[in-house]
């Protein structure tokens, strides 16, 4: 059945909609040889794109600062991607646009490579939430001096790799520390830590990815009158943390209750995680009205 439902799916391949199945790129395309590409991970509920100006706005400033070849505006690339959600029959989906230099030629001519998937959307574990998740420290380091650093390029190997030896520890997420001993963020996620009712997360210039999630979080912070403080954080904040979270748009708020045998505050789920999850919740019901369409 999964074979088949896979079969009859259908991708945006640079200009039009075509069967998964048939889709192909240039074996000489410097996003498959290179990992010279970038790509955002959306979500649609009710049939509409979660923050889909954020994920643009994003997508558009790394093609800016790294040079990726781009024709696209965010006119055709929204147009990409409802056609994909309406062609899969689709409302409540996980969607990824990918964007690379295109095939490497001899010639002058740049062509990117723009595809765009969606599939149905499922959420991590309802346990993840309800009883709280573990975390391990990663044992690699991120790189401030490195250029890609900050930016969601298709270059996600040590991410994996991390990520996986996590999961095989039975943790939900890795914390990435900077080679200066900085915490950073997840594989696939930015961090939060709450102390004494005070939310803190490490600067953007750490550098870590701007995440939409996290944008949220902080626009929800400061709209609520909460103490919002970005930072230069240390392992000694995350050990004396009364609680941590993780977020990104599919895992939306996730509790952590501890970094591998450490039991951060009570070893319960915090009230402040609790608050914003909730509300994160909302803000998607919100944003994603159908009745916007």
């Amino acid at each position: 059945m999964h074979d088949a439902i896979q079969m009859m799916a259908k991708v945006f391949l640079n200009d039009k909609l075509i069967e998964a199945d048939t889709a192909s790129i240039s074996v000489t395309d410097s996003g498959f040889l290179y990992g010279v590409g970038l790509f955002e991970t959306m979500r649609s509920h009710n049939g509409i794109v979660f923050a889909l100006s954020d994920h643009l706005d994003r997508l558009f400033f790394s093609v800016n600062r790294l040079s990726i070849n781009n024709p696209f505006d965010a006119k055709y690339l929204t147009k990409g991607i409802y056609e994909v959600l309406r062609a899969n029959e689709l409302t409540d989906a996980r969607i990824r646009l990918t964007l690379t230099n295109g095939p490497m030629t001899e010639t002058q001519q740049e062509q990117s490579t723009l595809l765009i998937t969606a599939a149905t959307f499922r959420p991590y574990p309802p346990e993840y939430y309800k009883n709280g998740s573990m975390v391990v420290l990663c044992p690699f380091r991120q790189n401030p001096n490195d250029p890609t650093c900050g930016h969601k390029t298709t270059s996600y190997f040590s991410r994996m790799i991390a990520l996986n030896q996590a999961h095989q520890m039975r943790a939900a997420e890795a914390l990435w520390f900077s080679t200066d001993n900085r915490l950073a963020e997840g594989c696939v996620s930015n961090v939060f830590l709450v102390k004494d009712s005070v939310l803190y997360t490490p600067r953007i210039e750490t550098p870590v990815l701007a995440g939409i999630a996290r944008k949220a979080i902080c626009r929800m912070a400061i709209r609520d009158s909460m103490k919002l403080i970005e930072k230069d954080l240390l392992i000694d904040d995350v050990l004396g943390a009364d609680e941590i979270f993780m977020t990104n748009v599919i895992m939306q708020v996730m509790p952590i209750i501890k970094v591998e045998k450490h039991i951060v505050g009570s070893g319960h789920v915090g009230p402040m995680a609790k608050d914003l999850k909730r509300k994160f919740e909302q803000l998607i019901e919100t944003e994603c009205c159908t009745s916007k369409e």
